[in-house]
Parts: C-alpha cells; sequence; structure tokens
C-alpha cells in the first residue's frame, strides 16, 4: 500500500529562442498550467487539455491536506492529486535562450503530466529596455512585436518543453 502514495516532483522545462527579450514569466496566481495528466495507477491519460492554478486548492481525503488538484480516475477509480510548487516558479531569462530551463516544479501523487501546451497569460520584458510585454500567448510556439523604446522586434520562437524527474 505505500506505492499508492509515492510522491514525486516532476519538472517542466522550457527551451525557447529569444529575442531582444528576457524574464518571460508565467504571471499571476491565475495562470493556468494547461497538462494532460496520466493515472500512475492504471496509465489511462485525459483526453482533455486540463488547466492547473495557483489560486485553486482541494482537500484531499482524510484530511491530508490539500492539493492544486484533486482528481478521481474515470477508468480506476483512483484519488490522485498534484500540486504546483510555487517557490519553483522562474523566469526564462536570455541566457537561458536555447538552453532548457525548468520554469516550475509540480509534486504529483498519482497523477503524472505527459503533455503541455503553454497558452495566454506569460508576461516578458525588453532585454535592454525593460518595456513590459503582457499577456504574451504562447500557443502558435511563436510570438512577436515591437519595441518602441529600442525601435528594434522582439519575439520568442520555436518554443518546445519536457518533463524531468527533479
Amino acid at each position: 500500500l505505500s506505492l499508492l502514495f509515492a510522491v514525486q516532483r516532476i519538472g517542466l522545462q522550457l527551451r525557447a529562442t529569444l529575442e531582444n527579450i528576457t524574464r518571460l514569466r508565467a504571471e499571476g496566481e491565475d495562470f493556468r498550467w494547461y497538462l494532460k495528466l496520466k493515472c500512475g495507477n492504471c496509465g489511462e491519460v485525459s483526453e482533455k487539455w486540463q488547466y492547473l492554478r495557483l489560486m485553486d486548492s482541494a482537500p484531499l481525503k482524510g484530511g491530508r491536506g490539500s492539493a492544486t488538484m484533486v482528481q478521481k480516475c474515470k477508468l480506476c477509480s483512483r484519488e490522485n492529486s498534484i500540486d504546483i510548487l510555487s517557490q519553483t516558479i522562474k523566469p526564462y531569462n536570455a541566457e537561458d535562450s536555447e538552453k532548457f530551463k525548468t520554469i516550475v516544479e509540480f509534486e504529483c501523487r498519482g497523477l503524472e503530466p505527459v503533455d503541455f501546451q503553454p497558452q495566454a497569460g506569460f508576461a516578458a520584458e525588453g532585454a535592454e529596455s525593460g518595456t513590459p510585454f503582457n499577456d504574451i500567448n504562447l500557443l502558435e510556439k511563436d510570438w512577436n512585436d515591437y519595441d518602441e523604446k529600442t525601435k528594434e522586434s522582439v519575439g520568442i520562437y520555436e518554443v518546445t518543453h519536457k518533463f524531468v524527474k527533479c
């Protein structure tokens, strides 16, 4: 039975090419991390994208605290949970460009993220100017804009990700 609550930490690593931009980050308590989640018990993967937000909390059975998401598997009925570890959320900076960097870690009890889809809600700033760019949507894996202060184009390109065990 000890396997039932095996806790694992899984990091989400991002890689992108940044052009004249830095501090790409998930902005706010309501930022939505869109994931596909797999049941560690039976291996069932959610068909739909599900999102986790820092502001969400659900109680765990038996008064064992809470998690960002608690879910009963449709297939095997096991209660699983996943938690965003808020202190692990990090910006992706100009010097990280074209390298994988962990931008968040999840504490997983039976629910494992297997895919990630960046959507809206990212923010960043001009590398030289500090110009804020808000509500960046990375769904297309590419984003670009113009920095009035430096008269340069700014962009985030070839966004990709992987999950790593921490």
